[in-house]
């Protein structure tokens, strides 16, 4: 099989349904749900039209498990039952588009929102974060829980746990951020507890075929690369994750630890012994050729955002043109409009410097 053709290839994962292909949007930060959490108009139209194009799994943005764990305005939310109308609709809206589903679950930490209140982490900083307590981490696990049960019976294929971006799980991680001296803090594989206590907690709590991915970060963050290797060749061995989400900014990019000079930052992780688990990568995938090059590499798909911003029918380019490049930024709100962009994401990107045409 050619490397093109993998592009088009099904991906089987340890449960449930079967992927169409290798393509999957990235989790994406957009802003258009409301501010209670519940799904808008934009926030759907914006997610099954990527369906309609092509994707073979695709990612919701980040959504929160408790109120206090917000971090964007106008983030979807999952912690209540008055968001499962808009989950069902969602879930519904991506299956009939024909593209597996997953609900990321997020809990921002110590860069919530200000104004939620009662901003929490594993240690107390001088931003006014109060360091969770036992019954904190205790309902943090929990809500996780609940949530991605709340999830399933909305009928989504699975979800994927946030770990990554210095949110909670990650400030869990991190020996910088997290200065706990308790069973949560520590050695690594205390600092890791929490990440596997809500994956086995979710385990439990949903069905057998309810696929549970998880999104991390390598670098940055007060994150510790040796670590993270260690933390991604444990979470394969545990055999509770189906598939492995790098948000590595760049898939081209060297380490910065100079211990592994030579290497590839990625092929770090696809050395790794994944047993039946996936493996997937992100990161400034802008084209045809850098899609296949990530699965040539070892990746078993290619996670795409700013190209799914710009094009809804990316995956479908691709099989239309083997050569096919996303065009350059910046580009105009009009055309990202075209592309079922709304307001609010606009608003959003201008943000991003360099995105969208003065």
């Amino acid at each position: 099989m050619t490397n093109g053709d993998l592009l088009f290839s099904p991906l089987r994962l340890p449960r449930g349904p079967k992927i169409a292909n290798r393509f999957v949007l990235a989790p994406l930060t957009n802003g258009q749900s409301v501010e209670d959490g519940v799904l808008s108009d934009d926030e759907y139209r914006w997610l099954t039209l990527r369906a309609k194009g092509g994707f073979g799994l695709k990612t919701t943005c980040a959504s929160h498990v408790l109120p206090e764990g917000k971090g964007f305005a106008g983030q979807l939310g999952c912690f209540s039952d008055e968001h499962l109308p808009g989950l069902r609709r969602l879930a519904a809206g991506l299956r009939d588009n024909g593209a597996v589903s997953a609900l990321q679950l997020h809990h921002a930490g110590s860069r919530a929102l200000p104004e939620v209140g009662n901003r929490v982490g594993p240690s107390a900083d001088m931003n006014g974060t109060r360091a969770m307590t036992e019954d904190d981490i205790e309902i943090a696990v929990a809500s996780f829980a609940q949530a991605a049960r709340r999830v399933e019976l909305a009928g989504f294929d699975g979800v994927q746990i946030h770990a990554g971006h210095g949110y909670l799980i990650a400030q869990f991680l991190s020996p910088e951020l997290n200065r706990r001296t308790d069973r949560w803090g520590g050695a690594p594989e205390n600092r890791a507890r929490f990440l596997f206590d809500i994956l086995h907690r979710i385990r439990a709590t949903c069905g057998p075929r309810f696929q549970v991915g998880i999104r991390l970060s390598t670098e940055r963050f007060g994150l510790i690369l040796p670590e993270m290797i260690e933390l991604a060749r444990m979470l394969f061995s545990d055999g509770g994750m189906d598939y492995l989400d790098l948000s590595l900014w760049d898939v081209r990019k060297a380490p910065k630890d100079a211990c592994y000079a030579g290497r590839s930052l990625m092929s770090l992780f696809t050395d790794l012994d994944r047993g039946r688990a996936a493996l997937g990568v992100a990161g400034r995938i802008m084209n045809a050729q850098v899609a296949r090059d990530v699965l040539s590499a070892g990746a078993d798909y290619a996670a795409i955002g700013k190209a799914g911003i710009l094009a809804h029918d990316f995956p479908q380019r691709v099989r239309q043109d083997p050569a096919f490049v996303s065009r350059p930024l910046p580009v105009s709100a009009h055309d990202l409009k075209e592309e079922g962009i709304g307001e609010r994401f606009i608003d959003y990107l201008l943000g991003q410097r360099g995105f969208i045409t003065p």
